[in-house]
């Protein structure tokens, strides 16, 4: 009698795979949630210039002020908006939505 050949054995396989595949995508799942939570608003800001993404931002004194995100520096980020360039530092922003 071949042990490997064992009906079981194939069903067993197929179920530790599904397992493990299952592990491996909450462990995904977990780091993706993790990196997302540890991003800075800077960051966010460069993924947004990456992306060529339009953003409206909030002011600690409760203005909006929006436009593509053309650049990124230290301490600011810098929104075109109907040719105007707009230098907002970053100490400044409150929020930040992507449209």
């Amino acid at each position: 009698m071949d042990p490997f050949g064992h009906p079981d054995l194939d069903r067993l396989g197929r179920s530790l795979r599904h397992a493990l595949d299952e592990t491996l995508n909450a462990e995904q799942d977990a780091a993706r949630a993790a990196a997302i939570r540890r991003r800075t608003l800077r960051e966010r800001f460069v993924e947004s210039e990456d992306r060529t993404e339009l953003v409206r931002v909030g002011l600690v004194d409760g203005h909006m002020v929006g436009g593509l995100v053309t650049g990124v520096g230290v301490d600011h980020v810098i929104l075109l908006d109907d040719g105007v360039e707009r230098f907002v530092s970053l100490a400044h922003v409150v929020s930040m939505e992507r449209r």
